[in-house]
């Protein structure tokens, strides 16, 4: 029998079997998190389907209209063809940023766990990240429908889109469960954290292809883990085309070592929360 009060280990074998033994407890605590919600709301779950929606008219309008950009899917672009690359961006930029702006008061919002000395604290950053991918797939399923509605068909290069976004996301869950940590002991995280997402993501392709900036500025931009995924997520997507694959495989390379230094920091500063808390 385990000994709840030994130290928790950081490996990343450690990592992976514990998230497969808790898979249980994760999909019933991310049910519960995106029930939570829309408690109380006359439209419930529809809101997932309206907020995309609405504010992909409102970025559309800015950037094609006012600021009349343009990504060069032809000469007779149209504000639809603006509106489901835009979609791509959004969604890629939603999903990472939802999970970063809440990791820092995770663990502070959730206290009464902390107490239980036999709780697994290191599933709380899944469950926030499942959460996002929950309202991800949905955005993904209205950017399929506008596609097949607008285009008449769809590319069969889109079922890679999971497979390039997977990368995105092992790293994402690293960089959550640092934050979350650290959120405990640096309360000021919160606000910091808002200001970086806020600034990535006017310094991601979201609203502007990589191409429109001078070649001097694209390099500082591929800095950016943002920017892979996003540019060729709209590649099997939008124009059907092929993967980066060596920039994938490097991708999910440096993910992997992302996510196994978050835990690692996680494991190690959660001996503390129970002083701090």
């Amino acid at each position: 029998m385990s000994n709840p009060h030994a130290i928790p280990s950081a490996s990343p074998r450690f990592m992976a079997t514990g998230l497969w033994t808790q898979r249980g407890l994760i999909g019933q605590m991310t049910k519960r998190e995106i029930l939570m919600r829309y408690r109380g709301s006359v439209m419930g779950i529809a809101w997932s389907f309206v907020t995309p929606i609405l504010m992909l008219v409102v970025y559309t309008f800015v950037f094609s209209v006012v600021f009349r950009a343009r990504w060069g899917t032809g000469e007779s672009e149209s504000q639809t063809d603006f509106a489901v690359v835009l979609f791509v961006g959004m969604i890629v930029f939603t999903l990472f940023a939802e999970a970063l702006n809440r990791a820092p008061t995770l663990i502070i919002a959730n206290v009464n766990y902390v107490k239980k000395v036999v709780f697994p604290l290191e599933i709380l950053p899944v469950v926030t990240l499942f959460s996002g991918l929950f309202h991800a797939l949905i955005s993904f399923i209205v950017l399929i429908i506008a596609i097949a509605l607008t285009k008449g068909g769809i590319e069969p290069t889109v079922v890679l889109f999971p497979l390039i976004a997977l990368p995105l996301v092992i790293a994402t869950l690293g960089i959550v469960w640092f934050l979350a940590a650290l959120g405990v002991y640096i309360r000021d995280a919160g606000q910091t954290v808002g200001i970086i997402t806020t600034a990535l993501m006017f310094l991601s392709p979201v609203f502007y292809p990589i191409s429109a900036l001078p070649e001097s500025f694209q390099p500082i931009l591929h800095l950016n883990p943002l920017t892979f995924v996003i540019e060729q997520g709209r590649a099997v997507v939008i124009f059907g085309q092929a993967p980066d694959w060596s920039g994938l495989a490097l991708y999910y390379v440096a993910s992997l070592v992302v996510a196994w230094l978050g835990f690692a920091s996680f494991q190690k500063l959660r001996r503390g929360f129970s002083d701090v808390l």
